[in-house]
């Protein structure tokens, strides 16, 4: 079995790769990869702080790929965020084809079809830089293009299938969405009932779909449907599904509490036609698919939380610091920098459990039982973080002019989205064996 790190890049194809002017990377060394990590009780944080030897996951390569990041973000994004929110809607194509530009929307893909082919690592570096967007709803779109839309095509789809729609979807020339809720179906996808009838040479499709992010936008779908009657784990396939078919009605947008720069859109279709040879992989297997991409898009998830939760914190430290109560800084409370400590805390935790799960997904091991546990608690974090933090900026925090009102509403989503607490805590104890037999369904 070939190093997890064997795609690690030097300096100059790396610079090639991403198309980047050398520049970006003046004062952040990519040197050789560290074969032994020190534990010495000096070392650094997994915190995105300056490159260490000591880090346990992450090399120089994948600071210098953060650090590159981190100036399109804070000079292409941030300074707009604001407008897009208040707006409704942030503009996808635009967005994705900057990323698609640097190559930041196939870090993992394939180089033939535009990618940097580098290992699940890096994404997850790139998912926690992408929590310095201030605010939830552009990384969750993100996400979607790089993780969930594009996953089983790029291992199941066919030469011809990737270069429609999998080559464009990583150079930002197109937006992609990903068709699995239904209004009743959320996290119980074997209940979907969206059917993909076999026609002659052509799929004709009926049903709808729910909560789409990007839907408004979406320039192609990735859908799971149901091809055929049989038991509800063997009877689904997942196709690819332009959205500019006549058929398909984008029945509104969804007017949502937080993740307000997200298009959302409940989306109906009535006898759409695709060619079959939209279908991604085999017929049937949609749904194994589906469950083995969801090992990855929760790790994402967790990871795209992390940066945010801590920006809230320290914002939150500036902020007690400078106004005042009954002559002192609030800070000085001890119930408030006691319980911003505790936070600090449960994050660094978070990040810790995630670069575990992570170090072990990339050589080779199994790890839905400790996703699971690091899903399950950073949705309790995004609820527990932003509702403490918005007491201590008091009736401040209430207003919609700071960063902590918009992650209150924005990440209240974590525990419902991408499988709800309910359902992590059914599969940890699967692992555990301790869930009833009655309630081990799929």
């Amino acid at each position: 079995m070939a190093s997890p790190r064997s795609s690690l890049l030097s300096a100059k194809v790396l610079m090639k790769l991403l198309k980047l002017p050398l520049r970006r990377f003046v004062g952040v060394s990519i040197g050789r990869f560290l074969q032994r990590c020190s534990l010495k009780p000096s070392h650094c944080s997994y915190s995105s702080g300056a490159p260490s030897g000591s880090h346990l996951l992450y090399t120089a390569d994948h600071f210098a790929l953060r650090a590159s990041l981190r100036k399109i973000i804070d000079n292409e994004i941030n300074p707009f965020v604001d407008k897009w929110e208040e707006e409704g809607q942030f503009p996808a194509h635009q967005v994705f084809k900057t990323l698609g530009n640097s190559g930041f929307l196939g870090i993992d893909k394939p180089t033939e079809y535009g990618g940097l082919n580098l290992d699940f690592s890096y994404v997850i570096a790139m998912a926690e830089e992408f929590g310095a967007i201030r605010c939830g709803a552009i990384p969750m779109a993100i996400g979607v293009q790089t993780s969930m839309a594009t996953p089983a095509l790029t291992r199941f789809g066919t030469d011809e299938l990737k270069k429609e729609f999998l080559a464009p979807t990583i150079a930002g020339d197109v937006v992609a969405c990903i068709g699995v809720s239904e209004s009743g179906a959320g996290s119980d996808v074997a209940s979907i009932k969206t059917k993909a009838v076999r026609k002659g040479d052509d799929y004709v499709i009926n049903g709808s779909k729910m909560w789409i992010t990007s839907g408004i936008q979406a320039d192609w779908m990735c859908l799971l449907a149901n091809t055929n009657d049989g038991p509800p784990h063997k009877n689904k396939s997942l196709l690819c599904l332009p959205m500019k078919l006549p058929g398909i009605h984008i029945a509104k947008k969804i007017d949502k509490l937080g993740m307000r720069s997200s298009d959302t859109a409940e989306i109906f279709f009535e006898n759409v036609k695709i060619p079959r040879k939209y279908l991604i992989g085999e017929e049937g297997m949609g749904f194994n698919y589906q469950m083995l991409q969801f090992q990855e898009e929760r790790m994402i998830g967790v990871a795209l939380t992390l940066t945010g939760l801590e920006i809230l914190i320290k914002e939150t430290i500036d902020y007690t610091s400078q106004r005042k109560a009954f002559g002192q800084p609030i800070l000085h409370n001890q119930v408030v920098h006691f319980r911003l400590a505790e936070l600090a805390t449960e994050v660094e935790l978070l990040r810790a459990l995630l670069h575990e799960a992570v170090g072990l997904y990339i050589r080779g091991n199994e790890v839905t039982k400790l996703a699971s546990m690091a899903k399950l608690k950073c949705g309790r974090l995004c609820r527990e973080v932003p509702d403490s933090c918005l007491q201590f900026w008091g009736g401040m925090g209430y207003t919609n002019e700071v960063l902590v009102s918009r992650m209150f509403r924005d990440y209240r989503l974590t525990s419902i989205g991408g499988g709800a607490d309910e359902i992590m805590l059914s599969i940890i104890c699967k692992y555990m064996g301790i869930l009833p037999q009655k309630n081990q369904t799929g």
